[in-house]
């Protein structure tokens, strides 16, 4: 654990999203007070001039400083930079602050599409991060030089540590959190906002039934919301084919051709999904969660589980496991 916390300074500028810099703010400022050390982490807000700035909810905010006078006595322990609208077409002079100030940050955090900042700046390159769902692929066409990965909430690359949309800023500041001042602390803030203390940073940003897409046809959508709420059931083609009426080969084009997956794929995340929610949200044992995902024998699923996320069910439920009640 970290005995020696400096400041944390977060990024604003016209166009920010309001939640990534809340969000983040009090999970910082309330750890540090269950933690008993109130001034450990000396949160600042700073825009370039000093300024206020307008977030894209129409919100004004008004910055403790500005970026100039913020690092005036030294870098921050902590550099976080939100997203929001105003990423998109960046500020070329904060873009140049960031290149120059963010390399001596002890940590630098991006949250949601501020990532599209630090990428420009230069500072991801080599490094693997994620963004907002839908600036991944954008991200990863304008900055080859970053490893975009568009499914986790967060992910930590050394001393870089990035996160999904909005909410998912919590996440990572939870994590922070816990590595800064314990495990205490971090389920003090979680319990009282209300959210999970350790919601995996490799759980997908979206749902199965999200990632893929819909089907326009009726019979392939109904199958689409069977599968996911029947998980446990025989998900073969030639079962999923004669439930929308189709042959086997019909349905397995049909389905591939309008959702962008096959229906096995389809299948396999949806089973993962259902055994990964169950492992972290229950007390069913590994045996009852592999039948009731649909994957037979515990054997099947420690496999699924290792092909998937590099780790076997019972160590992902040590890990992730949220307390019931």
């Amino acid at each position: 654990m970290t005995q020696h916390l400096g400041p944390v300074l977060v990024v604003l500028f016209d166009g920010v999203q309001t939640l990534d810099v809340t969000g983040p703010v009090e999970v910082f400022h309330g750890g540090a007070r269950a933690a008993g050390r109130p001034g450990a982490y000396r949160i600042r807000t700073a825009s370039l001039d000093g300024g206020p700035v307008r977030t894209s909810s129409g919100l004004r905010i008004l910055p403790d400083t500005s970026l100039a006078e913020a690092v005036a006595d030294g870098p921050p322990h902590t550099l976080l930079v939100p997203g929001g609208h105003g990423t998109l077409t960046p500020d070329p002079a904060l873009v140049a602050w960031l290149r120059a100030h963010a390399p001596d940050a002890r940590r630098l955090v991006a949250v949601c599409t501020g990532a599209l900042l630090l990428a420009e700046a230069g500072l991801l390159d080599g490094h693997r991060v994620t963004t907002h769902w839908s600036a991944c692929d954008g991200l990863a066409h304008e900055h080859p030089e970053v490893t975009v990965d568009p499914d986790p909430i967060f992910v930590r690359d050394g001393r870089i540590a990035t996160s999904a949309g909005v909410t998912a800023g919590i996440d990572l500041a939870l994590a922070l959190l816990e590595e800064d001042l314990g495990r205490d602390a971090a389920l003090t803030v979680a319990r009282y906002l209300v959210v999970y203390l350790r919601r995996p940073g490799n759980q997908a940003q979206f749902s199965v039934p999200l990632t893929a897409q819909t089907a326009r046809r009726e019979p392939l959508r109904d199958v689409q919301h069977w599968i996911t709420e029947h998980p446990e059931d025989d998900l073969s083609v030639p079962v999923l084919a004669a439930r929308a009426r189709l042959s086997p080969r019909h349905f397995a084009r049909a389905f591939r051709a309008e959702t962008g997956t096959t229906p096995g794929r389809y299948v396999d995340r949806v089973r993962l999904e259902h055994a990964r929610r169950l492992l972290e949200e229950s007390a069913r044992g590994v045996e009852e969660v592999a039948r009731a995902a649909g994957y037979g024998t515990p054997e099947a699923m420690r496999r699924a589980f290792v092909k998937a996320l590099g780790t076997p069910p019972a160590d992902y439920r040590r890990r992730f496991h949220a307390p019931i009640g």
